[in-house]
């Protein structure tokens, strides 16, 4: 009898192993690895996103993985995994962001798993539809205080302008009134840190600190801002109103669990969140409206039914008024369906199904908004402006249309949403009503390759801009208002 030896049947082993991984292996989605080891396909994916995204998809079809920064991305551009990005049990939104979180907050994960749910009810509860009316007097007011420094007219950088505008009124309204400075110099010196932590922040939620010398920097300096204000935030008290403010109430909830070191950090990631988002929703909300003379000019006759012509009295701004006025927000939410996120991530914890692929425990599964808010089948005519297709959601009951993803999906939806959007239709208003307004420039094209891109957003879907673009689009104002 012929026996076979034991070298032989490990080499046949290890055979038989190797082509039942690769046999495995054809049931994941395409891989898109390229030639340097960890970094993959980084530093193509990073120059231009969205335009390598729609290469891909064209390629390879709706699903795919790109490994970038030894981190593999599966991606869903299309409405084929949409069903399990938002409804399987297998993936998960917080483990996805608990690295970005560290590496731009300084928050441990241990900490940021722990509070994270906790902190997203509070914040939400503070921000949420039925708490609305607490703002509306306080943006009105904030808002008028800010454009008392506009003058009767001018000329400037259309992103500059709404940047001077809201930068001020969200940090005094979000975390405590006087809070944003008032002396030129200071207001610069925030303006410089923000901004290149805020356009910096993608590199930074991904590469060490000591890569990105400038990024760090402004980090550290408004992680020092929030250090020396924490002590005068907690116990502020607003002359006119009893509630507190939504950091104090963040502050609160980190006193009773024990974190209070972590104040400063959580303090900048709201500041981020806020501000991030809103800047650019606003910039794309005025230059979509400018460019669009109709609508322009039904807006004015509304706003005009509603308040009455300018004079020197300041007015005021109710719900009632806003609800007269329901084009100015048709307007923002189809500005954010056209400039929503390149995509969104959730981290896969399980092998989950998604056409006849399997895509493996510990990839982040990235669903796009961008290319979902382009599909004909959901939007027709998607690359349109047209806000009268709002028409059709129930915004009344809080609801938007079917496949608009810009606010993240499911449990943990942007907390601010209705906040971002009522202090964006305030700010539409004041303007319109006080000056006229027009664009120096056409409104430039959007195009995927000056998209800017990141992998998280602590309202589960940042509103990106380019940098470049909004630099080139001027406005004037001018107005016969003249402020008491």
């Amino acid at each position: 009898m012929e026996f076979i030896s034991p070298t032989v049947i490990i080499i046949l082993g290890c055979v038989a192993v190797l082509f039942f991984l690769q046999w495995k292996n054809l049931r994941r989605p395409p891989c898109i690895r390229g030639w340097i080891p960890w970094i993959g396909a980084g530093f193509e994916f990073g120059k231009t996103p969205l335009e390598f995204i729609e290469k891909a998809r064209i390629k390879y079809g709706p699903v795919f993985t790109v490994i970038v920064m030894g981190t593999r991305m599966t991606f869903v551009t299309e409405e084929e995994g949409i069903n399990v990005f938002l409804k399987s049990k297998e993936i998960n939104f917080e483990l996805a962001v608990q690295n970005p979180v560290y590496h731009t907050a300084s928050i441990a994960k241990n900490i940021f798993l722990k509070l994270h749910e906790k902190l997203y009810i509070t914040v939400k509860g503070k921000m949420g539809i039925f708490n609305l009316y607490k703002f509306t007097g306080q943006l009105t007011e904030e808002l008028q205080e800010q454009l008392q420094n506009l003058g009767t007219h001018g000329t400037t950088d259309l992103n500059k302008f709404m940047r001077h505008l809201l930068y001020p009124v969200t940090v005094n309204i979000l975390f405590k009134k006087g809070l944003f400075p008032t002396d030129e110099r200071k207001i610069r010196e925030f303006h410089q840190h923000f901004q290149a932590y805020d356009e910096g922040f993608e590199y930074g939620s991904q590469l060490p600190e000591c890569l990105l010398r400038n990024w760090s920097k402004s980090k550290k300096w408004l992680l020092a801002l929030f250090e020396k204000n924490i002590p005068d935030i907690k116990t502020h008290k607003s002359a006119k109103e009893n509630y507190p403010t939504v950091m104090q109430a963040v502050l609160d909830l980190l006193e009773m669990e024990a974190n209070e070191q972590k104040s400063p950090n959580y303090g900048l990631l709201l500041l981020w969140a806020s501000l991030s988002n809103t800047v650019p929703v606003a910039f794309w909300t005025f230059a979509f409206v400018l460019s669009h003379p109709n609508i322009h000019r039904t807006i004015m006759e509304g706003i005009s039914s509603v308040f009455g012509t300018a004079g020197k009295d300041k007015i005021k701004v109710s719900e009632d008024d806003l609800k007269k006025l329901p084009l100015i927000k048709w307007c923002i939410l189809e500005t954010i369906r056209l400039r929503a996120p390149g995509v969104i991530a959730r981290k896969v914890l399980k092998p989950v199904k998604i056409l006849d692929y399997t895509v493996p425990s510990g990839d982040l599964l990235m669903l796009s908004p961008f290319w979902l808010h382009r599909n004909p089948k959901y939007f027709p005519e998607p690359d349109l402006f047209k806000p009268e297709r709002w028409k059709e959601a129930n915004l009344e009951k809080h609801a938007f249309l079917d496949c608009f993803m810009a606010f993240g999906s499911g449990k943990y939806q942007c907390p601010g949403r209705w906040l971002a959007l009522l202090e964006i239709q305030i700010c539409i208003i004041l303007i319109f009503y006080y000056y006229d307004c027009s664009l120096l420039d056409p409104l430039p094209k959007q195009y995927p390759h000056v998209m800017k891109y990141t992998t998280w957003s602590y309202s589960s879907g940042r509103q990106e801009e380019s940098e470049i673009i909004q630099r080139a689009l001027p406005v004037r104002w001018s107005g016969t208002y003249i402020w008491p």
